[in-house]
Formats: C-alpha cells, sequence, structure tokens
C-alpha cells in the first residue's frame, strides 16, 4: 500500500484542537540540555503547527522538523515555523544520532508507525492492526534508539492518539470489512494504532529513561456539519481516500461513514461533543 496523501489545510481546520495535546505534553518536560539553546526534533512535524510550539517553548534552539509528507513540509516551511529547518524523512527510519538531539518531539505521529513485524500489539492494545512479515521495527522499538541518540538529561516526549476504540475508528474499520468496500479499501488501507500507557511507561524504562506516563480524554465541542467527518478526513481517513482518489466512489463512501458517524456523536444543542482520549509520555535518559 502506497503511502497517504495529506491535505495540510484538513488538517489545519482543527489546528486549535490537534495542537492543545502538545502544550500538555510540554507542561511536563523539565529542563533539558543546553538550555536556552537546545537541539530539538520534531519528529512528524506535519505542518509544522507543533513545530510552532516548540519554538514558543524554546526560542533560541536550532529545531528540525522531520515529516514523510512533502506537501506537509511546503506548509511547515511557508507558514508552520519558518525559522526552523526541516527534512523530508521516515520517522520509522530516520536515526536521530545524527543531530545530537537534546529534546525528541513528537506530536500524534508513533501511531502511524505500527507495531512492526512479527505479530500483534501487545494485549490491551487500542488498536485492531496486526504486524507482518517484512515490516519496519514497530514504534516502541523506535524509543530505544531515540533514547541513545540523547546524552543523560535529554528528554523524549510524546502523545498518541488513544481512540482507536471509539466509534469513530470502530465503524470505520466495520466499513471496510463489509463486502461494499472490503475490495477497494480493505483493512490494509490503515496501518496506525497505539499501545496502552503502561507499554511505553515499559519501553522508556527499558530504554533507561526515568517515565512519566499518563493519559486524559478531551471533550471537544465540534460545531457545523458532519464536524466528526471533518476531522477525521484530517487524520484517520486520509490513507481510505487516498485509495479512492476523487469521484463517485469517495462520494458513496464518505455518504455511508458519514451516516453512521452521525448516529455515533449526535449534535446537540451547542454542537457535537466528540470525547478524544490522548495517551502521553516523557522519558528523561538516565546518567
Amino acid at each position: 500500500m502506497s503511502a497517504p496523501v495529506w491535505d495540510p489545510e484538513q488538517y489545519l481546520r482543527f489546528a486549535g484542537e490537534r495542537t492543545r495535546p502538545l502544550h500538555d505534553l510540554l507542561a511536563r518536560v523539565p529542563a533539558v540540555p543546553h538550555e536556552p539553546a537546545p537541539t530539538v526534533l520534531d519528529i512528524g512535524c506535519g505542518p509544522g503547527n507543533s513545530t510552532a510550539v516548540l519554538r514558543e517553548r524554546w526560542p533560541a534552539a536550532r529545531i528540525t522538523g522531520i515529516d514523510n509528507s512533502a506537501e506537509m513540509l511546503a506548509v511547515a516551511r511557508a507558514d508552520g515555523e519558518p525559522t526552523a529547518d526541516y527534512l523530508l524523512a521516515d520517522a520509522a527510519g530516520y536515526d536521530p544520532a545524527r543531530a545530537a538531539p537534546d529534546v525528541i518531539v513528537s506530536n500524534a505521529a508513533l501511531q502511524w508507525i505500527g507495531f512492526g513485524a512479527g505479530g500483534r500489539a501487545r494485549p490491551g492494545s487500542s488498536s485492531p492492526e496486526t504486524g507482518g512479515q517484512g515490516r519496519p521495527p514497530g514504534h516502541l522499538g523506535l524509543l530505544s534508539r531515540w533514547a541513545r541518540a540523547l546524552e543523560p538529561g535529554g528528554v523524549i516526549a510524546f502523545q498518541v492518539p488513544g481512540n482507536f476504540g471509539s466509534p469513530s475508528h470502530t465503524a470505520l474499520a466495520e466499513l471496510r470489512r463489509s463486502p461494499r468496500w472490503r475490495s477497494a479499501v480493505g483493512e490494509d488501507a490503515t496501518r496506525s494504532g497505539v499501545h496502552e500507557p503502561a507499554a511505553y511507561l515499559d519501553a522508556l524504562a527499558a530504554a533507561g529513561c526515568a517515565a512519566d506516563v499518563w493519559e486524559t480524554t478531551y471533550c471537544t465541542l465540534l460545531t457545523g456539519p458532519d464536524p466528526v467527518l471533518e476531522w477525521v478526513k484530517g487524520t484517520a481517513l486520509r490513507p481510505v481516500l487516498t485509495r479512492l482518489g476523487d469521484g463517485a466512489e469517495r462520494a458513496a463512501f464518505l455518504a455511508e461513514y458519514g451516516a453512521l458517524l452521525r448516529e455515533a456523536y449526535p449534535a446537540g444543542p451547542h454542537g457535537t461533543v466528540f470525547p478524544f482520549r490522548r495517551i502521553f509520555a516523557v522519558g528523561v535518559k538516565r546518567a
């Protein structure tokens, strides 16, 4: 399956809501080596909204945003955080040691890397997806690589969506498996997924970090027609939309999926309540 095609404009329709968890994550990040001018990596920087937040935290830092979408990086360079450096690279294969970072941050990106070769996610995973031979190492394995790239006192900080058991995702999975859509957008149309918080705590501890892991459910009030559909069109739905392209099939799929979302998330007098669970982790490398 080819990589999903990203739409920066669609993604940034909810820029405030998507960036809020990063502010909450950084509030738990302690002082890092080489303050006030550390070297910071923003892995999975997207259109640069996260990179701009990192610049607010570390105005004098050397910041590099890394993403595998040329479309996203073009927007990041122009509008996200123009004073940062940007690199087109895949997070799964990127070796941060070459940058000698003091801080590695990832805002809602690790879920796209999946679980790696050789089997399922750990019990209790928030995703139904499975691994398979030939896949790159899963994102838990990346944490040890990232930790090795840091000097003592360096920090890994990331947050991932923990809502793969929510109707927005379960309805999508069921629709993909249905006879109508199985051949067009089968289960391999997305490979995203995350582990439960304890797995991240264990992985960071094994990588030599003092770890702080927690979760939060944001209840976001969305407005406008089909607001949950508009939200997922910017993220979880991208692989499916890439498969479908433009035209009648895309419109038919969105109509069917949109009806399921309206049933699962009914509009109220003030808008549509969209609960969104997030998992956060901060790891500080021990001496």
